[in-house]
């Protein structure tokens, strides 16, 4: 029998209120998506003003970190022709995010779920979701 360690919802709220907070001090209206740890969505929040698009890709972007346990921003750098992760962007129909902006979150070393922003840059939506994740271990 297993024991997994997932985020709960009220988690997930955390999350995104971080993540939000930060979004409103840079001026980047976001899409945020919190998954649990098997890269399913728990939460999702568009902002006023966040892109259409990234709705999906916000989604995306957290299932990859939580699926793979790994930034997508790794995947990114990884996936480049000649690198050992070559074209994995194209795998699970086209799922997996090689475009930073996706973290997992890691407690006690365990990976227990992942947040996804879009609709910034790249280094937007990390700082974003990171933002996020620095409130969620600072209210543990």
């Amino acid at each position: 029998m297993l024991t997994v360690k997932r985020l709960s919802l009220e988690d997930a709220r955390v999350l995104i209120k971080g993540a939000r907070e930060k979004s409103v001090e840079i001026g980047v209206p976001m899409c945020i998506a919190i998954t649990d740890e098997s890269g399913q969505l728990i939460a999702f929040e568009r902002m006023d003003g966040g892109k259409i698009t990234s709705t999906i890709i916000a989604q995306d972007k957290a299932f990859t970190a939580a699926g793979a346990k790994r930034t997508t921003e790794s995947y990114g750098v990884a996936s480049q022709p000649g690198s050992p992760a070559y074209g994995i962007n194209a795998a699970i129909g086209g799922r997996l995010m090689i475009v930073a902006g996706g973290l997992p979150v890691v407690v006690e070393g365990e990976v227990v779920g992942a947040i996804g922003i879009s609709s910034g840059t790249p280094a937007q939506d990390t700082e974003c979701a990171q933002a996020g994740i620095d409130r969620f271990l600072s209210s543990l």
